[in-house]
């Protein structure tokens, strides 16, 4: 996977998914699945690394969110 830009972090965190889908296309350059894709990979990742950092549960996170 390429390097993401900072930012993705911060709006996987702070819930902005579409922005951070937005921003893993604009500096991959991939289709809108694959970027999915390597937004599930970073959400996995961080919370693994930084599960206090997020403010709402698995659950919650992903509720009313429709891809």
């Amino acid at each position: 996977m390429k390097e993401l830009p900072e930012s993705v972090d911060r709006d996987i965190l702070d819930r902005q998914i579409i922005r951070a889908i937005k921003a893993i296309r604009d500096a991959s350059g991939c289709t809108i699945h694959e970027a999915l894709d390597v937004f599930t990979q970073r959400y996995e990742e961080l919370r693994r690394d930084r599960p206090g950092d997020f403010r709402l549960s698995r659950e919650e996170y992903g509720r009313d969110v429709y891809t």
